[in-house]
């Protein structure tokens, strides 16, 4: 048998560079994704305006808000916000090591997924490091409810995803997204499913300051008759559990390495997820840390081995 290459660490093959507009602020963002060595993990770098620089690891100790997006940092100082989607990229692709360049206070929304992330990583290519790729394995069950909502880990061979919405529009309703999440599942079936929105909360969210950057290029938009209004409609039938799915993709990247588990949610958003990784990793009879060995004669991808947790900690809870 040749070598499995999932289970080695990745970085990107060269930089990307990309550009849009900040969902929230409405201005023009640039980013830079630069390569990065083995065990870096995710930083996003804030580049200010007179040229200093902000590091913020992609880890959930350093969320700092979680109203309409996943921020990085403290939301009355230096931050960088909206970052769910590029992360939901990085887990689903497998790409473990990058510095994010970003000149704003967020990440820009580009078509409101995931989609140009992942075809501008596939561009650039990944390259594979010795270094071996580590995963949290879950152990036992662990569960956060917040009102009616609620979040949990079980145990599981895999990595599992079962994402429940209940919504009173009728243009949303109930949907279900329950599947294995790997790099295939996530192009396929979940990285272009967009963010969505009522048109009756836009002159809300202006008026405290967000939303200046959504528009029908990067939302789904739910009229005051309980119609989407965009003119392409929908990408599919149950797009908001897909992008609700793809969220807690990006949200759960923030432990700092993927899991191997399955993770469920009713009426769940950011502050759930956060929630609920924090709950998980502050338990440390919840998980373990287990790396992929190389496969040998008659071994299996799926064979995983436990190695110490103090060797590798990513999460700084």
């Amino acid at each position: 048998m040749g070598t499995d290459l999932r289970a080695y660490q990745t970085s990107l093959s060269e930089i990307v560079n990309l550009s849009g507009i900040g969902v929230h602020s409405g201005d023009s963002v640039s980013i830079s994704m630069l390569p990065a060595d083995p065990n870096t993990g995710i930083i996003f770098r804030r580049i200010m305006p007179d040229g200093t620089m902000h590091d913020f690891p992609a880890v959930v100790s350093q969320v700092g808000a979680t109203d309409l997006c996943t921020m990085l940092g403290d939301p009355s100082k230096v931050h960088v916000s909206t970052i769910e989607h590029m992360m939901a990229a990085f887990s689903a692709i497998g790409l473990d090591n990058v510095i994010v360049e970003v000149d704003s206070h967020e990440v820009p929304i580009m078509d409101g997924s995931s989609r140009i992330f992942i075809d501008a990583i596939d561009e650039a290519g990944l390259t594979h490091f010795a270094a071996k790729r580590r995963y949290i394995r879950v152990k036992k069950t662990v569960r956060a409810e917040i009102g009616g909502s609620w979040a949990e880990f079980s145990p599981y061979e895999g990595t599992r995803f079962e994402v429940v919405i209940d919504f009173e529009s009728a243009a949303i309703g109930r949907q279900e997204f329950k599947s294995e999440v790997d790099g295939d599942v996530f192009r396929n079936e979940l990285s272009s499913a967009r963010t969505f929105g009522f048109m009756k909360d836009v002159e809300r969210l202006w008026a405290s300051g967000h939303a200046l950057g959504s528009s029908l290029d990067n939302s789904v938009v739910i009229g005051d008759d309980n119609a989407v209004i965009n003119r392409e409609g929908l990408r599919f039938a149950d797009e908001f559990v897909r992008h609700k799915t793809l969220d807690a993709v990006g949200d759960l990247a923030l432990a700092g390495a993927q899991f191997i588990g399955t993770f469920r949610s009713y009426r769940g958003g950011h502050r759930l997820n956060a929630t609920v990784l924090k709950e998980l990793l502050a338990d440390r009879t919840a998980f373990e840390i287990v790396e992929t060995p190389e496969p040998r004669e008659r071994a299996y991808a799926r064979e995983f081995v436990a190695i110490a947790a103090q060797a590798y900690a990513p999460w700084d809870v």
